[in-house]
């Protein structure tokens, strides 16, 4: 089933690269982006144009002509030069093909993360590493078609804490299954491809393999970028000058659970799927103040042959309307919540968000609900490029499961094993984030507070923090070298002995292009 996941994910690849050739509006690409590069383009959003919905990521390249600023945020990283050769290596693309009329454009890029480092607290003392070979190629034909496709590679020997939940969830956290390597070894690969069409000026159409994320915060408890990449449409419509976007997401994601309980010979194990629809209405109230509305739904996974029998409210585009068909403990399992995003200053906004799975409280948690609240600031005390960030989530224990989940069917609220959510899946979390950029070189720390219950009683509290230092080589892919400590320590308040502590040191050389979620 790997090879049949993988080769898949290639043809799709392939096929995006084919259909399509690119004008970048921006030096970045348009994943979900790696969260401490993004921040420029947060800045430039928040302090240019007031009117962007920010909530719905990634941004749709040609949506609006309000997004061809984003790429001035960029000149921080100028790189002025007479030699083509010191200018390929600090600031242009790779391949970078296009016409002089602006008609079409192709950028090719590589994907690299050469990793080394040791946890200080394994006491069989190894050397850990990660080993990421691949490609990014994005590009546009005209002002209304543009495509994205990344493909990659890796090997990696994770700290304790990742191999356990490895071994638990059967994937890397957001990077799909693996396979053995060596000894206590991933084998993993992943890759992502889409196209981007602009139909009409309040229209646009994408559909491929990768991730959504909605919300203002680090974390999101609606739809995050943390699980492993899924075949999806966006539709996109924008009205009323841009004050309202309204975003249907069309998905089928797949559980790591057999779709038979008989596997026929010498035929691959089959896996579960269900399909899954996201609405968002996103709404500009004033220059100031934006809020949102969110429906998400996980319908019924295949039947016995892993058909999926797909009711016609499938492709209901209205927001709300399923929910009131099918209330909230229905055997299709629906999350509804909203967000909120007050702008104080051009350098300061405040977010929240609320999402609700089930009110019936019959559950002996009770209601599977939760809360997001957070702060960003921009050019703290007036230093430019300085970012602080202060997020608490509150998750009840329960939520994003089914209560109807039976007969081996699993119609929680996840893809390949992994929340479609909030990253820990339920419990308390503060995260204080701080990232400093001055010119190339750059410092980012995060501090992770986590509590919760484990093995059904016992309480258990994560304290993680994160530091990197590093120097930014070429922006155009975020090619960059650092170092970094990763400290974390897991108390189980009722199982002293359980305790257990990392702290990882490392070196990397790597293109930060994506987010991938070690903080749990």
């Amino acid at each position: 089933m790997l090879k049949k996941t993988y080769k898949s994910s290639v043809l799709l690849t392939l096929m995006v690269l084919f259909l399509s050739s690119s004008v970048l509006r921006s030096q970045f690409y348009n994943l979900p982006g790696d969260y401490s590069y993004s921040l420029l383009t947060e800045r430039a959003l928040a302090e240019r144009d007031s009117s962007i919905h920010s909530s719905v990521k990634p941004y749709i390249p040609f949506f609006s002509d309000k997004y061809k600023h984003v790429a001035d945020s960029f000149k921080v990283f100028k790189y002025i030069s007479e030699d083509p050769f010191l200018d390929k290596v600090f600031f242009d693309h790779l391949i970078d093909i296009k016409s002089k009329t602006k008609k079409y454009r192709l950028s090719v890029d590589p994907i690299l993360n050469i990793e080394l480092g040791r946890d200080y607290n394994d006491t069989m003392k190894r050397i850990l590493s990660t080993n990421t070979r691949g490609f990014i190629a994005s590009g546009s034909i005209g002002k209304d078609f543009y495509f994205e496709s990344m493909l990659a590679e890796n090997q990696s020997y994770f700290p304790n804490y990742v191999e356990t939940q490895n071994n638990k969830s059967f994937v890397v956290p957001g990077q799909g299954r693996w396979k053995p390597y060596k000894v206590r070894g991933y084998d993993y690969a992943f890759s992502s491809g889409f196209f981007s069409y602009q139909v009409c000026k309040n229209l646009n159409i994408q559909a491929g393999h990768g991730k959504q994320k909605i919300g203002n915060g680090y974390r999101s408890l609606l739809l995050s970028d943390n699980a492993f990449n899924y075949p999806y449409v966006r539709i996109t419509q924008q009205w009323f000058k841009g004050r309202l976007q309204y975003t249907n997401i069309y998905a089928s994601l797949m559980n790591l659970d057999s779709a038979s309980t008989k596997i026929p010979p010498n035929t691959e194990r089959l896996y579960q799927k269900k399909g899954a629809s996201f609405q968002q209405l996103s709404l500009n109230i004033t220059k100031w103040l934006n809020i949102g509305f969110f429906q998400g739904m996980i319908w019924q996974v295949g039947d016995k042959n892993n058909v999926q029998h797909l009711d016609w409210q499938f492709f209901n585009p209205v927001i709300y309307t399923n929910l009131a068909y099918y209330g909230l403990n229905n055997k299709n399992n629906i999350l509804v919540g909203g967000d909120l995003n007050i702008k104080i200053t051009k350098r300061m906004s405040l977010y929240a968000q609320f999402m609700a799975d089930d009110l019936s409280n019959t559950r002996s948690t009770g209601n599977a609900v939760g809360y997001q609240v957070g702060l960003k600031c921009f050019d703290v005390f007036k230093v430019k490029n300085w970012f602080f960030q202060a997020e608490y989530n509150d998750v009840a224990e329960s939520s994003y499961t089914s209560p109807l989940t039976a007969n081996g069917l699993n119609q929680s609220y996840s893809q390949y094993n992994q929340n479609l959510a909030y990253t820990p899946g339920y419990g308390k979390e503060l995260v204080l984030i701080t990232d400093y950029k001055y010119h190339r070189v750059f410092f980012n720390a995060r501090y992770n507070y986590q509590y919760y219950t484990a093995n059904g009683s016992d309480l258990a509290a994560n304290q993680i923090a994160s530091f990197k230092l590093g120097y930014t080589i070429n922006p155009s892919y975020n090619a960059n070298i650092s170092v970094g400590l990763t400290y974390r320590l897991q108390d189980y308040f009722l199982t002293k002995a359980s305790d257990n502590k990392t702290a990882y040191l490392y070196l990397s050389f790597k293109t930060s292009l994506y987010n991938t979620y070690f903080d749990f």
